[in-house]
């Protein structure tokens, strides 16, 4: 296998940020110069080499496109207050990475090709990380099966890409949340906790129905009751009832171990909050509405960081929330701010620096 440092980097000849104003950049519209890919064969990873941004020759038999083994994982990196690239919690992601590689039945990919390949392709593009508020590249990770054939089996061979998106904000404005009653995205001992394709291809049935009465995403619900909360399309969900914290346990293995879930946890417990972290059935929720006591709900992920809910619906029952009036998330979304742009003491090690 190929040493981290001596990884090949083949530069672009001309830079496409020249044609690019870096500000207010849909989600994954643009990517950057250069990327990064190494292949799995016979056991081993080899050709790891960072090259420019370019298509892909693909076989059509290609394992992935019939049988769906394919991960990946969502990343950012941001520029600092003095204008140094930072990357935020990298070893999570790559620790999560390999528990949905495991998961899959796919080779886990070594620390010195996924963290020191990524700072290496980062630190050649950094140019791109746009250095205004709310902005951030994105960093994308992923994993395919790349055996020629035809079979249900696990691949012998995989490869494995880092591409890295500039972006501005992902939800520009408060969601509208649909609770899900009839499709189901995972169940124990499915495949729920990993960051599978397969889990985002089976949710955009749903997605799409609810976009189709005003609706952005879906909240999930259990695959046996559909009462049971999990999580809100790309996102976990957190509420706040009478000041305090909730928001759904990973023990059943049904939702992401979200990077961002986790750091909001912290801040929030670093702030006096009391976080509870447990199974959350809607009646719950709307019972606390009716009494006036759930105050909060909101988003948390990579691509959205926090995202406000000012609208979730269960049936008939819509409840409404005064984003304005929304403390926790206010307080939470600006000191993960504040740590990532190097105005607060990164006391958890959480920022990497390129």
């Amino acid at each position: 296998m190929i040493a981290a440092f001596d990884i090949p980097v083949h530069k672009v000849e001309h830079s496409k940020l020249r044609d690019i104003v870096l500000e207010n950049l849909p989600f994954g519209k643009y990517f950057t110069d250069h990327m990064l890919e190494a292949d799995y064969v016979d056991g081993e990873w080899k050709s790891v080499s960072i090259k420019p941004y370019q298509p892909l020759e693909l076989e059509p038999s290609l394992a992935a496109l019939h049988y769906g083994q394919a991960i990946f994982e969502g990343i950012k990196a941001y520029k600092d207050q003095d204008g140094n690239a930072v990357i935020f919690r990298p070893y999570d992601n790559f620790r999560r990475f390999n528990t949905s590689a495991l998961r899959m039945n796919m080779p886990e990919v070594p620390e010195e090709i996924f963290i020191e390949g990524m700072r290496k392709l980062i630190a050649l593009d950094k140019n791109w990380i746009p250095a205004i508020k709310d902005h951030s590249l994105y960093i994308r990770p992923f994993m395919f099966s790349t055996d020629h054939m035809l079979g249900v089996r696990p691949s012998q061979t995989y490869k494995f890409l880092i591409i890295l998106s500039p972006t501005g904000p992902y939800y520009a404005k408060p969601m509208k949340i649909l609770v899900e009653e009839h499709y189901t995205r995972a169940a124990p001992g499915g495949v729920g906790f990993s960051k599978n394709a397969g889990n985002y291809g089976g949710s955009m049935l749903a997605t799409t129905e609810a976009q189709k009465i005003g609706y952005d995403q879906v909240l999930w619900t259990d695959a046996f009751e559909h009462k049971w909360l999990q999580e809100v399309g790309m996102m976990n969900v957190f509420f706040v009832i009478n000041g305090k914290v909730f928001t759904p346990s990973l023990e059943e293995g049904t939702i992401l171990a979200g990077v961002t879930r986790d750091s909001v946890i912290t801040v929030l417990r670093e702030k006096g909050l009391e976080v509870e972290e447990r199974r959350i059935n809607i009646d719950e929720l709307m019972e606390a509405y009716g009494k006036g006591q759930l105050q909060e709900a909101f988003g948390t992920g990579t691509a959205a960081v926090i995202a406000p809910i000012k609208e979730l619906r269960y049936k008939d029952f819509i409840m409404e929330f005064d984003i304005n009036k929304f403390p926790v998330a206010t307080a939470v979304k600006e000191q993960l701010a504040a740590i990532r742009e190097g105005r607060e003491t990164d006391v958890h090690q959480w920022m990497f620096k390129v």
